[in-house]
């Protein structure tokens, strides 16, 4: 596979264009094939061999186009299928996990000691329930107070192309976030690349000591790690470009697609 074949990514719909994004700043020699399944969003609500049904047909896909890695910009997909793709695959498979272990090493200091970190993650009921998620809360939850947050609601929102409505988007995230007191929360963890969207929205929602945490910029430097290792990185000579992919025909999803791109 050739350094300059190109690098696939997915998402359920539209939030993995932010880890796209990501990609395009930080590795700006990289072609990148991303296809968003949007016909078939969400898949935070669907049953876990569903997702890996799709999460495979998407992966055949970029693999007849040729690509030399590819990126499953989607937590729900991550947790699904992952293993079962890196299996079946013998190129590259980078997944995404809600980035809890950031969120708590920020209590940690000098001296070797920890102060307990008050964490909310925010995600899919999909990726909350999977045994990966599990897995990665038990590692941390002894020295920590981790509350889990499915918010569905916010990938419709994406979806929908309704992230300018203010009102909508307040709303739904008070909705899910009243419960908690904000003022005594060190971190929220945007566990859905969906999320990446309604940063400022967050930040208006937290206290200015609570922390905005995702997983986009961890995920494009793993996947340099391992691109470099393989000698698979595009050479600085080489012009890096997008192509934008959807399950959906809606001349809307393509338009919101490009104008995510740009945000």
């Amino acid at each position: 596979m050739a350094s300059t074949a190109p690098i696939g990514v997915f998402d359920s719909g539209l939030g993995g264009i932010s880890v796209a994004r990501q990609i395009m700043k930080d590795m700006p020699h990289e072609r990148v094939l991303y296809f968003g399944d949007s016909a078939n969003a969400p898949y935070g609500t669907r049953p876990p061999e569903q997702v890996r049904e799709l999460s495979f047909a998407i992966v055949e896909r970029f693999v007849r186009q040729g690509v030399k890695a590819v990126v499953i910009a989607c937590n729900t997909a991550t947790s699904a299928a992952v293993n079962e793709l890196r299996d079946h695959y013998d190129i590259p498979i980078i997944g995404m996990e809600p980035a809890l272990k950031v969120a708590c090493d920020r209590g940690d200091r000098p001296d070797g000691t920890h102060v307990p970190q008050r964490v909310i993650v925010a995600a899919t009921p999909l990726t909350l329930r999977e045994h990966k998620f599990a897995a990665l809360m038990d590692r941390f939850k002894a020295d920590n107070v981790i509350s889990p947050e499915p918010c569905p609601g916010l990938v419709e929102i994406v979806e929908h192309g309704r992230l300018s409505d203010r009102d909508l988007v307040m709303r739904t995230l008070h909705g899910y976030f009243d419960q908690y007191d904000l003022h005594a929360i060190d971190a929220v963890v945007l566990g859905c690349t969906h999320f990446v969207f309604y940063r400022e929205y967050f930040r208006d929602l937290l206290p200015s000591t609570a922390a905005i945490i995702d997983g986009n910029e961890g995920t494009v430097r793993h996947l340099g790690v391992v691109l470099e290792s393989l000698g698979k990185l595009a050479p600085e000579a080489a012009s890096g470009s997008i192509e934008l992919d959807n399950s959906s025909s809606e001349p809307r999803i393509d338009a919101l697609a490009h104008a995510l791109l740009a945000a």
